[in-house]
């Protein structure tokens, strides 16, 4: 089951990126974190499977994009943008409700935290595979 990690909201925030160039960005909370994604990439994922950086959001008299923090994309049915956050995990969101946030057809959208699935401890023996005692 997923749990609420965050949300997306549409605030017509602009941001300074490192070569001083100003793009329009959409914010992310994430666990307590802001971070942005630019528009025009993000309409480019939405159209398609392409990754888009995910950046650092700070505010110091102007907002800034700082270092790239993670990778979104398309999930493979296209109902959902996954956002992989280096470190922290990883998170989707609807696609639907994505959409209608850029859109200016809703404020906020709600973002989930992908559980994270344990990795098997102990393996199966296959039939014709060894079985190796050990003396303790």
């Amino acid at each position: 089951m997923m749990e609420k990690a965050g949300y997306v909201q549409r605030t017509n925030t602009r941001a300074f990126d490192s070569e001083g160039m100003m793009h329009d960005v959409i914010d992310f909370f994430i666990l307590g974190t802001r971070y942005a994604i630019r528009r025009q990439d993000l309409a480019k994922a939405v159209s398609g499977r392409v990754f888009v950086q995910v950046e650092e959001l700070t505010h110091n008299w102007n907002y800034y994009l700082g270092q790239t923090s993670g990778l979104a994309q398309v999930s493979v049915s296209g109902k959902a943008l996954n956002i992989e956050l280096f470190g922290a995990g990883n998170f989707t969101l609807s696609l639907a409700s994505l959409r209608a946030v850029m859109y200016g057809k809703e404020r906020i959208a709600r973002i989930g935290k992908i559980p994270e699935v344990p990795s098997p401890r102990f393996h199966r023996i296959v039939n014709g595979q060894q079985k190796l005692g050990a003396v303790v």
